[in-house]
């Protein structure tokens, strides 16, 4: 098996979810005979899962990068959000930008996936 550094290893936590990620802990407990103390709790919160087991319900869509096919994702954040061409380019062109607060799990990730198809950089926060 490979060795994984530090950020790699940080990087396939960050992927899991929360149900995932509470297993790994539980595994990690029995493996190593050792509870999970506070601050792991609040290092799991920061790699993107919520305290308490509850799954994050609502996310932020932040447009990071715009990539090559800069008119394609204004046309993209046009159609989702109603904006007017001049304000599309305008969040485009200010990319890091909240393109929408508070969407539904499906919602958010949808919209990722059509920006990312166009070839732009999305964070959900």
């Amino acid at each position: 098996m490979a060795k994984l550094t530090t950020a790699e290893f940080i990087d396939a936590i960050k992927e899991l979810t929360v149900l995932e990620l509470n297993d790994l802990v539980k595994a990690c407990e029995e493996e190593f005979g050792v509870s999970a103390a506070a601050g792991v709790v609040v290092a799991a919160a920061g790699a993107g899962a919520a305290a308490g087991g509850e799954e994050k319900s609502e996310f932020n869509v932040e447009l990071t990068e715009v990539g090559p096919n800069k008119v394609k994702v204004i046309k993209v954040v046009r159609e989702l959000t109603g904006l007017g061409l001049k304000e599309a380019k305008d969040l485009v062109d200010g990319a890091p930008k909240m393109v929408k607060e508070n969407a539904a799990k499906a919602e958010a990730d949808d919209i990722k996936a059509k920006l990312e198809a166009e070839g732009a950089k999305v964070t959900l926060k």
